[in-house]
Formats: structure tokens, sequence, C-alpha cells
């Protein structure tokens, strides 16, 4: 019997896929579990549909995503701190206070996660930070760190 799975399935199919699979399998555990649906033309044709929609959805991420690198990049997050000799900070600024920094002064909202800064940054100046907003997809920031006066 065919059959498109709604779920994984660990060692017959993954969600979305159509398969063939023993009559009482099917019949005795992956429709009454719901795991998987009777392989007809409507249910295929309902699976291709849907199968489009997700990928339509991906473009406008992908494009999302490019549009928000391009607002990243012309922008400077300018930060406040303590510093003793030399430039070094007292402390230093992490990936939380950038993101609530570009939320707030350039109401553009950024998970923390997606920032991927190595170490917290720990001197004056001006540094360069990648952030993950696709998979795609990455961006510079730069992050101005000023002496607090």
């Amino acid at each position: 019997m065919k059959v498109i799975f709604l779920k994984d399935v660990k060692g017959k199919g993954k969600k979305g896929e159509v398969k063939n699979v023993a009559d009482g399998y099917a019949h005795n555990f992956l429709l009454k579990q719901g795991l998987a649906v009777e392989a007809n033309a409507s249910a295929v044709s309902t699976l291709n549909a849907q199968k489009k929609k997700e990928e339509k959805e991906a473009i406008e991420e992908l494009n999302r995503a490019k549009e928000l690198k391009e607002k990243l990049e012309k922008v400077t997050v300018e930060l406040h701190a303590k510093s003793g000799e030399g430039g070094r900070l007292f402390g230093s600024i992490t990936s939380k206070q950038i993101a609530d920094e570009l939320n707030k002064k350039h109401q553009i909202k950024i998970d923390k996660r997606k920032i991927e800064l190595n170490d917290a940054i720990r001197s004056l100046g001006v540094t360069k930070v990648a952030v993950k907003l696709h998979h795609e997809v990455s961006a510079t920031l730069n992050v101005h760190v000023k002496e607090l006066s």
C-alpha cells in the first residue's frame, strides 16, 4: 500500500515522503496512529501544494534575511562603557547588550544567539561582529564602544 508520511517514522520514512509499505502495517499502525495517510490522488495533490507553499515561504524568508543584512551593514551600534588604561574596559560588552541597543536605537530585533561573538568585547573602538541571519546569509555589524563620560 502506498502511504504519505505525516510524521517521521524511524526506519520507514520521513515526513512528506510517499512510500510503499505492507498493507497490515499501514492499516494497523501508520493510519491508526495518524503517522501516515493513504496516497490517493487528493492526498498527493495536497502534499504537492504544501511543498510549493513551503518553498515559497523559504524563498520569502531568505529575501527578508538579505534585506536585513543590507540594513545591518549600514548601521553602527554605539555602546558606552567605563575603561581604564590603554582602552581596556572594566567588564565587557556582550551579545545581549548589542542586541538590546540595536533594538532600542534602530528598531531592529535580533536574537542575541544570532550574534556570533566568540569572546565578549573588552576594549574601546570599533569591532566588526558577525550576525547569522539565515543559514545562507550572514551580515557584519559594526559595534563602536566609547568611553563613558
